[in-house]
């Protein structure tokens, strides 16, 4: 059976150039269009799509309303289309505040263009959110989607100890992955760490490069730890967690105690921007075993090769569990390869990283 969409923008042309993007795709099928957000609320409830593409800026309703309204009233994952502005990326953020599950970057000036060059990443990126949520739905009771609990997740150790926890100096390093879902993810994991948390953390999100600046202030005035978007050649400082910008590639330098982060421009064959092998491996020439990392929720195998080369340094690797990944692909990919030291529930990755110093 195909998946079924509901399509929300306002320009019907942009409405006619996804209705084709998606059609090339047989496992998927378009069962409504709305060009509001008070239409996408009605039509979201009418006709249960498995999955709704929301445009943010539309008249009468816009789309971070109904994004909150469809949540209420009749929840189903919502993926958002994005202008590649600041302002297209603080509306994205409200809307993955809202309730959206995640977003993908659309270019307003030439949006056919767009859709000819990343269709073939649109559809998988919907049917992968959409048949995620078909399978937490299939095992849930009553077929509502629910949240894992930490009790009901799947937690594992190395060896079956517990969560290791004083392994880390106060001259270490904490460095976070994420892609798809990481928006969410990687504020719930910052938001349980302790005040006086000592050590830089250094975060690689899968990102436009217009959007990791609004993501770090949000993050800074929020989060109980200062947040900053990284720049080229800056000294880390304890306490401060630096998103390296979208688009760049952030490696790890200098010695322990006096760590540095160089950012670069990506080559061509580089796929992941900024990419979370490359800020995971350099991390362990600096920090050797003086080092956590992290992989959160996200489509692909970034991060796997990173982890190998930590563990092969004695480091300490830590993945998001499935039941709580938006999408279980990175960290799967680490917990396959039998890299990941702990299996954890996201909302316990947190209180386990303020564990994690000496």
């Amino acid at each position: 059976m195909p998946i079924r969409l509901l399509i929300v923008d306002d320009s019907l042309f942009f409405r006619r150039a996804l209705r084709e993007v998606f059609s090339s795709d047989p496992r998927l099928e378009v069962v409504g269009e709305a060009s509001n957000g008070r239409q996408a609320v009605l039509k979201a409830c009418e006709l249960k799509p498995d999955i709704i593409t929301m445009d943010v800026e539309m008249p009468i309703m816009d789309g971070i309303s109904a994004v909150r309204q469809i949540a209420e009233r009749c929840p189903t994952p919502i993926l958002m289309l994005s202008a590649l502005t600041k302002a297209g990326a603080e509306a994205t953020l409200d809307a993955i505040d809202a309730g959206a599950v995640d977003f993908f970057p659309k270019n307003g000036d030439d949006p056919e263009d767009t859709l000819a060059r990343s269709g073939r990443r649109l559809c998988s990126r919907v049917r992968m959110l959409a048949l995620r949520s078909q399978r937490e739905s299939a095992s849930s009771p009553g077929g509502m989607r629910q949240e894992a609990s930490p009790a009901a997740a799947d937690v594992r150790h190395r060896g079956g100890r517990g969560t290791p926890s004083g392994f880390l100096s106060r001259q270490g390093l904490v460095v976070i992955g994420a892609s798809t879902g990481g928006p969410a993810a990687v504020p719930a994991v910052l938001g349980k760490l302790p005040t006086d948390f000592s050590v830089p953390i250094v975060i690689a999100q899968h990102m436009p490069g217009a959007f990791t600046g609004p993501f770090a202030q949000r993050l800074n005035d929020s989060m109980p730890i200062r947040v900053v978007e990284a720049s080229d050649g800056e000294m880390l400082r304890p306490g401060t967690a630096y998103v390296i910008p979208g688009g760049r590639h952030g490696e790890l330098a200098g010695r322990p105690g006096a760590y540095k982060l160089n950012l670069r421009d990506p080559v061509a064959d580089e796929h992941y921007r900024p990419s979370v092998s490359l800020a995971f491996s350099s991390a362990a020439r600096v920090a050797g075993d003086d080092l956590l990392a992290v992989v959160l929720t996200g489509m692909g195998d970034d991060g796997a090769e990173g982890a190998r080369q930590i563990t092969a340094a004695r480091g300490h690797v830590w993945a998001q569990d499935q039941a709580t990944s938006v999408i279980y692909g990175m960290p799967a990919a680490v917990a396959k390869a039998n890299l990941a030291e702990s299996i954890l529930p996201l909302g316990q990755i947190g209180t386990a990283i303020g564990g994690a110093l000496r």
